[in-house]
């Protein structure tokens, strides 16, 4: 789960440099809070409850559609009603647009691995915003968990880690943050990230809410910077 996971997470910052630039965020407590405020109540939680409903529906898919089953085309529309439904608890078109390059990508180095998702082109999203079809981060993280036989509870662990992770490597680059200091904040924010992905994992997505309307209205104003370091 490091930042240097070829999937292009490095380029986003999902609204961090909004933040800094506004001046919201200049200090490593600031980013401590940030963090811990988006682990607490963010759209990350939705999509990491997600995980374990994601890899049943992609067992599902695969077992069907590798032996032709009828109900094959149910269990398409299940899966990509899901990861629809997912995309669209982002507001930020430019956010979407991130969900989709990296599912992409990942499911492109799974494939290239040995993994490649049986029938993918089937399971391919209408385009949005003339980004490319596919499916989300989220679905594809929970491919790559189903193909490494990872546990629910550990996959969404390491959903989150990312998370963190890419968030932390960003404010090295934007605050500025020492890296030093960044591994202070992710071994301190562990038993958070613990403690989260133990009630993720057993908690139905649909029961739960986004209150991370700070972090949707910077992504929205992310493309709207003079003057931006990372991907918009």
């Amino acid at each position: 789960m490091s930042p240097a996971l070829p999937v292009g997470a490095f380029s986003y910052s999902e609204g961090l440099e909004v933040l800094v630039q506004s001046g919201r965020l200049g200090n490593a407590a600031a980013v401590e809070s940030w963090l811990e405020a988006e682990l607490q109540r963010g759209a990350l939680r939705l999509e990491a409850a997600a995980l374990p409903s994601l890899m049943a529906l992609l067992r599902d898919w695969q077992e069907r559609a590798g032996r032709g089953d009828s109900a094959a085309e149910t269990a398409r529309q299940r899966l990509v009603e899901r990861d629809g439904w997912l995309l669209a608890q982002r507001e930020a078109a430019e956010v979407r647009a991130q969900q989709r390059q990296m599912g992409g990508s990942l499911l492109q180095l799974l494939a290239d691995l040995g993994w490649p998702l049986p029938g993918a082109a089937a399971l391919a999203t209408p385009a949005c915003f003339a980004w490319p079809t596919g499916l989300a981060w989220p679905t594809a993280f929970a491919w790559a968990g189903h193909c490494l036989a990872v546990p629910a509870e550990a996959l969404v662990e390491a959903y989150l880690y990312g998370w963190v992770s890419n968030q932390l490597s960003a404010a090295v680059r934007l605050v500025p943050l020492g890296p030093t200091e960044a591994q202070r904040l992710q071994l301190r924010l562990g038993p958070r990230i613990a403690a989260q992905a133990a009630h993720l994992a057993t908690s139905d997505p649909e029961t739960l809410w986004n209150g991370g309307v700070g972090a949707g209205l910077a992504q929205l104003g992310h493309s709207g910077l003079y003057s931006r370091l990372f991907r918009s």
